[in-house]
């Protein structure tokens, strides 16, 4: 599976166009989104879905463009839902900037698999970031959304945020994969399960 990453919106949010043969995905677009619309179009790739890994602003403000140019499925876990109708519920009405989404196509649950040509990606659901976060695994690649970064953790102060829950699903359902895989966050640079167990201090 190829991957390509796009530093975006104003916290620098990590947006990634995944693809394999033709098909393509969007993870979490989160702010202008003008040069990924360029690059898929340059590569002459099919937008099958838009994931995003949970519903906080910095993590939508690009679907309704790539959803309006492509026609493509946003796909959030059901717990996050609301987060894409709502500038309260998603944090924006209090940077005043009152972004919304269009509503959900696809709630996204444990084990799901989203396919792009052979290839797919595993959702595999981490909460505590937020109610519904979720991260997706295919093999050798790991994209955790604000779940884990590079010696670093979620933020769990916001409303739904969980902290203990968020050790429990790193612990249980991330740290288990195969040691080399590459973690792709949401936001700053990658890394891998095996230097996180070694030396990410929240672990």
């Amino acid at each position: 599976m190829e991957y390509r990453s796009f530093v975006i919106g104003e916290i620098r949010t990590n947006c990634y166009l995944v693809w394999s043969g033709k098909e393509a995905g969007v993870i979490d677009p989160g702010g202008p989104v003008a040069e990924v619309i360029d690059f898929i179009k340059q590569q002459q790739l099919e937008l099958k879905w838009i994931v995003n890994t949970h519903g906080h602003a910095d993590h939508i403000v690009g679907n309704a463009a790539l959803k309006n140019e492509f026609g493509a499925l946003i796909t959030i876990h059901e717990r996050d839902r609301k987060m894409l109708l709502s500038p309260t519920a998603n944090f924006s009405a209090y940077m005043g900037t009152g972004i919304t989404s269009p509503d959900g196509d696809k709630y996204l649950t444990e084990g799901d698999l989203l396919k792009l040509g052979p290839e797919e990606l595993r959702v595999i659901e981490t909460p505590g970031h937020s109610p519904g976060g979720i991260s997706l695994y295919a093999p050798g690649l790991l994209f955790s959304g604000d779940t884990l970064f590079l010696e670093s953790i979620g933020r769990t102060d916001l409303p739904g945020g969980d902290h203990q829950q968020l050790l429990k699903s790193i612990r249980e359902k991330l740290m288990v994969l195969p040691p080399k895989t590459v973690v792709l966050p949401g936001h700053g640079g990658s890394s891998t399960i095996e230097y996180e167990l070694k030396y990410n201090p929240y672990l």
